[in-house]
């Protein structure tokens, strides 16, 4: 055989063994390599203070109630502390006490402390109220059976002995009325917060925050009945008192229909 056909068909059986190769799928090609994706600079932070757990208000804070987390220095605000400010913050702040209430991971500001010094009670008490302390039963008889907590919105009425109607009824006839409606309480005996379930009615003392006319309806109320609370609803909070308040003076109070108890039977009359 000639040499050139031999070069023709040697040619011919390795283009066939290519394309036999070609058509039984050998190994596919590597992927090209992936684009690399650039993150975006992490935003500079700042070590603030911040709540370890909730706190309610009136708690005394300790160390293991603060503790510093990294802030985003765009959503710092004036008030919060700093670690690059007052690194020594944290031991600071530890004995102050809570004006208001702080949630779990929520910045400390200085505006919701108050030191022991500053006088916690007028630290709470709102602008233009007053404070005022009423006799209450520890046992809970004349409080809601102890249900009444900080912060809880009550009803306050006093009791009192009629004397002429005793008089004209050879007994005695006790009358009840609601002289102030949705007064907010400040305090509980001592305590400003229920806390680890200790009994909430620990004195004799309740606090309620009040207008300069209550405190003297209240004091004038004490001095010649006993006063009790009644608890409200918290869907009731806000809502138009039932009855008008009472005035400075007893002889102003409201007159819806008192509760007479007369032999032990208790029956409504208008005064």
């Amino acid at each position: 055989m000639k040499p050139a056909r031999l070069a023709v068909l040697g040619i011919a059986l390795a283009a066939g063994s290519g394309a036999a190769f070609l058509m039984s799928g050998g190994d596919p090609p590597p992927p090209p390599p992936a684009p690399k994706v650039e993150l975006p600079p992490a935003p500079p932070m700042t070590e603030v203070l911040v709540a370890a757990a909730d706190m309610p208000m009136g708690q005394v804070l300790r160390a293991a109630d603060l503790r510093w987390q990294p802030w985003p220095d765009g959503a710092m605000t004036a008030g919060y502390i700093s670690r690059k400010d007052n690194p020594k913050a944290l031991d600071e702040t530890v004995g102050a006490s809570v004006r208001s209430g702080f949630l779990a991971g929520e910045p400390i500001r200085a505006q919701k402390l108050v030191r022991p010094e500053s006088g916690f009670m007028a630290a709470i008490l709102p602008s233009g109220m007053r404070a005022v302390a009423i006799t209450t039963d520890s046992r809970g008889t004349n409080s809601a059976g102890g249900f009444i907590l900080p912060n809880d919105r009550v009803d306050v009425i006093r009791t009192f002995r009629d004397d002429a109607s005793s008089r004209a009824n050879n007994g005695e006839v006790q009358l009840s009325q609601t002289i102030l409606t949705d007064i907010r309480v400040l305090a509980i005996g001592p305590l400003i917060q229920e806390k680890n379930g200790t009994n909430v009615v620990t004195g004799d003392t309740a606090t309620l925050a009040v207008t300069p006319a209550q405190a003297e309806t209240l004091t004038l109320a004490q001095k010649v009945g006993s006063l009790s609370l009644a608890l409200r609803s918290l869907a009731d909070a806000g809502r138009p008192p039932e009855t008008q308040q009472a005035d400075s003076s007893m002889a102003q109070m409201p007159e819806p229909a008192l509760t007479v108890v007369r032999f032990g039977v208790a029956r409504q009359q208008t005064p």
